[in-house]
């Protein structure tokens, strides 16, 4: 290691970490800013904690991003998701290196225009004020249950254009995929089988019946020979899959933030002109990608003072870089007001999330308007006992149990 470690590391897993991991974060940073952590099945990585370091790994050309570049001792560990080694299904771009990476980023990112996500901040004010009809009256309510996953689901399920009949479906799949890391490895192969002959359906049924949705331009994008078959089908289930994942995380852990930020939330509540900055800042405080995906060394590569050899794992702590006091003014506490370098919630480098407008866009919209619409919102349940996700990558919460004042909507 780059420097001696005084004392013990301390436990980077389990609930306690999962709840608040950042005292274990700060003495990374000072003891052991790039520190070996052991993984299920018998596999590692070097994760990277401080900012700096963290820059420098998420736009360095030796570390790849395609899981055929890890080291054996990984991929027998069945730490990749299933469909990491599925042509139809893996060869998106959030497994793809140069050139490929480039020519399938730039596709997929002009499906993200200015005018796609303001036609979308619209459809998400509607569709959060109907869930707030659905429960307003109750006094109560599961601000994850019953919006935070529902709301960014079913505004994928509209980007897709997939039809109503095909939703139910979706959300047993998605939820079987997003809870991977605790299901059954056997449900996981089954949902992610599913998943492939559904994929390959829509992207057929749309080659047939053409619709103004992203299912039908990726197809386009496959008729002009900018993407293959594998690439237009891999991109629509990572779109499925990951699209929403981040969003349901950022709306529980901003609504969760704010409700012990109680100034904030009057705030965002009273001046609607102040939810940008403090969306930022909930990025930057309790983001919702706790790692980025993962990296592999193609090279021998130094990060922070230690040594990656190649086809080595890396995993860079983004919560980690963006509570760095080295780069961010008294980072445990929240202000949105603050001024300097800018936290990298969404990444940095090539592989920066090309979905990050519509996650801010779904995030300062629901939460805007439940604080709007809820305005005696309260937490229903000590803070110690919400139950966090144990992922490696992802950092949200099972559920937020609010009370408020029942009220028609």
């Amino acid at each position: 290691m780059a420097t001696e470690e005084p004392g013990v590391c301390p436990r980077l897993h389990g609930a306690e970490f999962d709840a608040n991991p950042y005292p274990a974060y700060d003495w990374l940073r000072k003891h052991s800013p790039v520190h070996r952590i052991d993984l299920p099945g018998g596999a590692w990585a070097w994760l990277v904690t401080r900012y700096e370091d963290a820059l420098e790994a998420l736009g360095h050309p030796k570390l790849h991003k395609s899981p055929a570049k890890a080291n054996v001792v990984w991929q027998r560990s069945g730490m990749g998701l299933p469909f990491d080694h599925r042509p139809t299904l893996a060869r998106n771009m959030l497994n793809s290196d140069p050139p490929d990476h480039a020519r399938q980023r730039q596709a997929v990112s002009a499906l993200f225009s200015a005018q796609r996500m303001e036609r979308l901040r619209e459809r998400c004010r509607r569709l959060t004020e109907q869930a707030l009809r659905e429960f307003s009256l109750n006094g109560k309510a599961d601000l994850i249950a019953e919006l935070a996953y529902p709301l960014p689901v079913t505004i994928i399920c509209d980007l897709l254009g997939m039809p109503q009949e095909d939703r139910a479906n979706y959300h047993r799949w998605a939820a079987v995929i997003d809870s991977s890391e605790v299901a059954a490895i056997d449900e996981v192969w089954g949902v992610t089988d599913s998943l492939e002959r559904y994929v390959h359906g829509l992207v057929a049924l749309k080659r047939e019946q053409p619709a103004d949705d992203l299912v039908t331009a990726l197809v386009g994008l496959q008729d002009k020979k900018i993407l293959s078959a594998d690439e237009v089908s891999s991109m629509v289930f990572l779109l499925m899959i990951s699209g929403h994942e981040t969003t349901v995380a950022l709306i529980g852990n901003g609504l969760l933030t704010l409700l012990r930020q109680p100034k904030y939330a009057e705030l965002a509540r009273t001046d609607p002109s102040t939810l940008g900055p403090i969306i930022e800042e909930v990025l930057r405080y309790a983001g919702p990608v706790r790692n980025a995906t993962w990296r592999f060394a193609i090279e021998p590569v130094t990060i922070g003072g230690q040594l990656v050899q190649t086809g080595e794992p890396v995993l860079v702590s983004l919560l980690s870089a963006n509570h760095d006091p080295e780069v961010f003014d008294s980072p445990a506490e929240f202000d949105p007001y603050r001024r300097g370098s800018h936290h990298i919630a969404f990444g940095h480098g090539p592989h920066v999330c090309v979905g990050q407008a519509m996650s801010r866009v779904l995030g300062e919209v629901a939460i805007g308007t439940v604080l709007r619409y809820l305005p005696d919102l309260r937490l229903a349940v000590p803070v110690e006992e919400l139950r966090w996700w144990p992922s490696a990558i992802m950092r949200g919460i099972y559920e937020l149990p609010v009370e408020f004042t029942p009220r028609k909507i």
